[in-house]
């Protein structure tokens, strides 16, 4: 930004011209004559009163003039500089269907194992849950792909479980295992045990960290917070983690449903709560993912994913009108409708899914997100590149969201994710 001295060094050097209509403009003329033809005939001499005033004049004028023009640049740097600060973010106006530029584009997994620098502070901090739940650190590795690629998009550092603990559900995140579900829930009275979400004290450092994400980022991206789906979490605390066939939720689901609906219920209540903190916190966008709800056949999905996802929708919604709401579930080309039908503001597509025929099945009403084959980063760059333009030139210039099918894949290089945000930034509609 141009300061005031800076500007003023600047003009004092400009050959600034007076207006014709100013008050020393006819003595200027007058003055330039004289020097020009040489004349200082008796007639001229008389005048030599008026054109010592005449040279006040012109450098009052002069003064004036220059005062003019710093106070016009200073207001018009200021101006520029206000309306770079107050401009909304590239991703919330897509979103929202104004026209834009070029499509906003952020990565799932952004921040994580890619990269060198989450890589040596996993070295200094082993625990996964440390590095999530600290709120420096959550900030520090947030922003590392921030700082590194200038994305549209600033996701928090954290995980799906993070707001179990504050339900008397306790978890951990093993290296090598994944989540683990130290209690598993299976009985009417297991869900009794579920206690309410208060955020402010189960999980102070989430928003800290979006607080902090804010403030540093600016409008120059949009800060995105996440929860995970009731069904998505449900899957976790009935199976006791990861689960590849989904049997014990399914067993629940259809055996003993009232539990599993019981269950649901509270996760829905305490995702609401979730979500509207993290947008009180910050966060100018929320993404959902109810990564396991595809393993549910369309019924299903419609009796156990869908109901509860459009509670949440609704309930936030009620209170936070404007915050726009992301849904992703891999694997979801047989459930794009239904996802569509539950609100969202942004329908997140993966990579199984063409996205001009998503784009068919979807409408232009509803914003899409997505959707390059996270292993097409391994390829050359070309490749990279072809692959970016066939998904915008497929999604459009309205309401589309870069991003890839699902999160970046471990061993991704780096320099391929580089590749992938500078093509992308220099698409022009």
């Amino acid at each position: 930004m141009a300061t005031a001295a800076s500007i003023s060094s600047a003009a004092v050097v400009l050959p600034l011209p007076l207006p014709s209509t100013s008050p020393g403009h006819a003595c200027s003329t007058m003055l330039q004559s004289l020097s020009r033809n040489n004349i200082f005939s008796p007639g001229a001499m008389k005048n030599a009163s008026a054109l010592s005033k005449c040279r006040r004049k012109v450098a009052t004028t002069k003064r004036s003039v220059t005062m003019q023009f710093l106070a016009q640049a200073i207001a018009t740097e200021t101006y520029s500089d206000a309306k770079l600060a107050t401009e909304e973010p590239i991703l919330l106006r897509a979103i929202r269907g104004e026209r834009v530029e070029r499509p906003p584009i952020w990565m799932m997994r952004q921040a994580g194992r890619y990269m060198k620098v989450y890589q040596d502070l996993c070295t200094k901090y082993p625990s996964f849950r440390e590095r999530s739940e600290n709120s420096d650190l959550a900030v520090e590795v947030s922003l590392q792909p921030w700082k590194a690629f200038q994305p549209d998009g600033v996701i928090l550092f954290s995980d799906i479980l993070t707001p179990l603990t504050g339900m008397s559900i306790p978890f951990d995140i093993v290296p090598g295992k994944g989540p683990i579900i130290y209690k598993t829930i299976l009985t009417e009275e297991d869900v009794s045990e579920v206690t309410e979400l208060n955020p402010v004290e189960a999980v102070p450092y989430v928003g800290e960290a979006l607080s902090t994400l804010r403030a540093e980022v600016g409008n120059a991206a949009a800060v995105l917070g996440f929860v995970g789906a009731p069904f998505t979490l449900a899957s976790y605390i009935v199976e006791g983690g990861s689960s590849k066939h989904f049997t014990k939720i399914k067993k629940l689901a259809f055996g003993t449903p009232r539990v599993l609906h019981g269950l649901l219920q509270k996760l829905a209540k305490a995702i609401t709560t979730y979500v509207r903190y993290q947008a009180d916190s910050g966060a100018q966008a929320v993404q959902i993912f109810d990564s396991w709800a595809t393993h549910l056949s369309p019924v299903d999905f419609e009796e156990f994913s869908l109901p509860y996802l459009k509670q949440i929708v609704k309930a936030v919604k009620s209170t936070h009108p404007d915050l726009p709401i992301i849904l992703y579930a891999s694997g979801s080309g047989a459930l794009l409708e239904r996802l569509a039908a539950s609100g969202a503001d942004v329908i997140s597509v993966d990579w199984t899914v063409d996205m001009s025929e998503a784009r068919k099945r979807l409408g232009h009403d509803i914003a899409v997100q997505g959707n390059v084959d996270p292993a097409a980063l391994f390829g050359p760059k070309d490749f990279i590149t072809n692959r970016i333009n066939d998904t915008v030139s497929k999604a459009g210039s309205h309401k589309h969201i870069l991003n890839l099918g699902h999160g970046v894949l471990v061993g991704t290089p780096e320099e391929n994710v580089a590749h992938f945000f500078q093509v992308s930034k220099s698409i022009r509609y």
